[in-house]
């Protein structure tokens, strides 16, 4: 039976890592697309939902799969917790790395780099709420870089388009080409939940829930860790 997933970046690691086992145990087969769990692009999840595709299983942040849980668009009761997310930070392989021990050295760090980066998704909605926090707004604004090309922030800092690249720690750590120098800390820090759900256009609800099942499981702890990510 083949089961539809739509997930977003930041547990992509660690399902891509689970995904097979999980096929080679199962009768099941998965058929897999991205998105990001926020936004109105025409690829995020919230936007292909609402336009009537059909999966079986989306993964995304919890605050995105709430909203579409109060909005008809995923079952009530579907929703499992898998892992507990950290937002890092990057730069290019071998450039300076900034100090990130309090949130008045990553504000400095902020405001002395020519250029950033960050997602439009779950992280970049956090940042942004950050930036004003701490007064510094416009000035992130004017030094935000869009991407030439597709993939991911880490992808952007490696191609020397911007100093500093924000995004999920999961998201960072497989990209060639940077630093990863580590998590916000604490006082600046933003956990994020990423969650599966059942749509309520789902085809195969008993195969999704077996997925789910699969991926929440104590036997997916240790992938999930080697994510960067903590299970939940």
């Amino acid at each position: 039976m083949e089961i539809n997933v739509l997930a977003s970046g930041g547990f992509r690691a660690a399902y891509v890592a689970l995904l097979p086992g999980f096929e080679a145990t199962s009768e099941h087969t998965v058929v897999s697309n991205w998105g990001g769990s926020m936004g109105a692009g025409p690829n995020s999840i919230p936007t292909r939902l609402q336009n009537g595709d059909m999966f079986d299983v989306v993964i995304m942040a919890s605050d995105g799969l709430d909203e579409l849980i109060k909005l008809g668009k995923v079952r009530e009761g579907s929703r499992v917790d898998l892992a507990r997310s950290l937002v890092g930070v990057a730069v290019r392989e071998g450039a300076p790395k900034p100090d990130l021990s309090s949130g008045e050295s990553v504000k400095r760090a902020l405001l002395e780099a020519p250029s950033i980066a960050f997602s439009n998704s779950a992280s970049g909605v956090y940042l942004l709420r950050m930036f004003e926090e701490m007064g510094i707004g416009e000035e992130m604004r004017a030094k935000r870089v869009e991407s030439t090309q597709p993939g991911p922030v880490g992808a952007m800092v490696a191609r020397g388009e911007a100093a500093l690249g924000f995004q999920q720690v999961s998201e960072l750590l497989p990209v060639p080409g940077i630093d990863f120098v580590g998590p916000l800390p604490d006082e600046v820090q933003e956990v994020t939940i990423f969650a599966a759900g059942i749509p309520t256009s789902a085809q195969q609800p008993e195969a999704a829930r077996t997925l789910i099942a699969y991926l929440s499981a104590p036997t997916a702890a240790m992938t999930i860790r080697s994510t960067g990510m903590e299970p939940c």
